[in-house]
């Protein structure tokens, strides 16, 4: 324990914005780093609990006591390495995760947890600053080949674990660069990609060979991975996004989140217009723009428009609003439901909850208005949640723009899984377990959001590092890698 009586004595402080009028003007973070000296502080702050709930609250089990003992005690360079030995990317996490070994943190009972995400991300920031961190290149190389299909956050840890224990890792990619999600649907002013490829040319010198541009499915069949590699692991993700069943919905000015956010980020990567929008641009400069889906997606598309320059931006959510404070009687130490705003939406934009769009409405062919109503959510006979409109509560908002942020329905069918064969879960999923990520078909493995639907990146890592470990358990007949 670093401070037995650190809690008490140390306020909680986190890293601050700069203020919205500066940072619209740009699309890069904006996040303001703590001094070293007030992180060691807030590192005190920890109380190295008998039982630390914070290793159930993040999903990839962060040492997070002995890191933050580490850190009062002026030790970065083993707390990086303590950080780094269960989770091989925490500048990622430590900028995008939502930190739920936050709402974890016994100190959070009473609504002041330790700022564990903002430990975790100068820890790792510093050890780039200091050098510190290099490439692993394995002592032995095993021969084995293995194809990670998809170059997420589940598939660069799954591949680079993979090439640390010997193997000769291909990281195939179906985009012109690598990262996933992680790339083009996270915008740079949350996560800047310059991080991303610092990690690639980390991964490169281990002896992970990346291949863009091969659509496996399409450019390459599945049988030929299998054919010439040991083992495939499919890490694609949940790349169906959820569509909006109205009439109306072909209007022009409808569009998917993940398109309007990948145009985006291709923009700021330096691409043309051409480049960057092959099948039209879609801006939302002076635009009403209308944003149906309250998660993070959906924060990125409002963070996205007001920096394009919208007229106005309108956020709606199908469930009801959350309260302001969750019941932590109930709810500690798990994930809480609670009225959540992010800084996307504290830049400009207005929220409705329990909302239903019914209709899009046009003319000559373009959007102009959605016809909706609200909705209360009621108990049904058996007792379940279900929807049901409020009569006379229709009514119509201006729209030129609309953005479909309402989540993915999970991995797309066609090409790459038609061709695997392997079998689907009830959700539609690649069906695989937790222990051994092997699908139905021999040599064959799934991790991330493609075998456990749409989640988070740290849960993503996770599944990509414990699907490492049975792959070379696999191909080796043991493995050190650990879980």
């Amino acid at each position: 324990m670093g401070k037995p009586t650190g809690f008490l004595e140390i306020e909680r402080q986190d890293r601050g914005y700069d203020k919205a009028a500066a940072r619209l003007k740009h699309w890069h973070e904006f996040v303001k780093p703590l001094p070293t000296e007030e992180v060691a502080d807030q590192a005190a702050r920890c109380m190295d609990c008998g039982i630390p709930f914070c290793h159930q609250g993040c999903p990839v089990n962060n040492i997070i006591p002995d890191w933050n003992n580490l850190v009062y005690r002026n030790q970065w360079q083993t707390a990086l390495e303590v950080l780094h030995s269960t989770n091989n990317f925490p500048e990622f996490t430590g900028r995008i995760c939502p930190a739920p070994c936050e709402a974890s943190c016994t100190l959070n009972i009473d609504d002041n947890p330790v700022t564990i995400k903002t430990i975790e991300c100068e820890i790792v920031d510093r050890g780039w600053r200091e050098n510190w961190i290099h490439p692993q290149v394995p002592s032995r190389i095993t021969g084995k080949r293995v194809a990670v299909v998809g170059s997420g956050p589940a598939g660069m840890a799954a591949a680079q674990q993979l090439a640390r224990a010997g193997h000769k890792v291909t990281l195939f990619e179906k985009s012109d660069r690598i990262g996933g999600l992680l790339r083009y649907g996270i915008p740079d002013f949350k996560m800047e990609k310059h991080l991303v490829d610092r990690r690639m040319k980390q991964m490169e010198a281990e002896g992970v060979e990346f291949r863009t541009k091969v659509e496996v499915g399409v450019t390459v069949t599945v049988q030929s991975l299998v054919d010439e590699y040991d083992a495939v692991v499919l890490s694609g993700g949940a790349e169906q996004p959820r569509d909006l069943d109205v009439p109306g919905r072909l209007l022009t000015g409808i569009h998917y989140a993940m398109d309007f956010l990948t145009q985006q980020n291709k923009r700021v990567a330096g691409d043309s217009e051409s480049r960057a929008a092959p099948n039209g641009t879609i801006t939302a400069e002076g635009k009403h723009v209308i944003v149906i889906g309250g998660g993070d997606t959906g924060s990125d598309c409002i963070g996205t428009s007001n920096r394009q320059h919208a007229a106005s931006v309108t956020q709606l959510e199908i469930m009801p609003r959350p309260p302001e404070k969750e019941n932590k009687a109930l709810t500690w130490p798990d994930w809480p439901l609670k009225l959540r705003t992010s800084s996307s939406q504290e830049e400009g934009t207005e929220r409705d909850w329990a909302v239903l769009t019914k209709r899009a409405i046009g003319s000559k062919g373009k959007v102009e208005a959605l016809e909706c109503v609200r909705v209360e959510w009621v108990k049904d006979a058996a007792g379940r949640m279900v929807m049901k409109e409020m009569a006379g509560s229709e009514f119509q908002l201006k729209a030129d723009l609309v953005l479909l942020a309402m989540g993915f329905t999970g991995p797309r069918k066609q090409g790459m899984l038609e061709q695997s064969r392997v079998t689907l879960d009830p959700r539609g999923n690649v069906k695989a377990d937790t222990l051994s990520y092997k699908t139905s078909v021999d040599k064959i493995f799934s991790c991330g959001d493609m075998r456990r639907g749409q989640s988070l990146v740290v849960w993503a890592i996770r599944e990509g590092r414990q699907a490492a470990r049975s792959v070379d358990e696999f191909l080796m007949g043991s493995t050190d890698l650990p879980r």
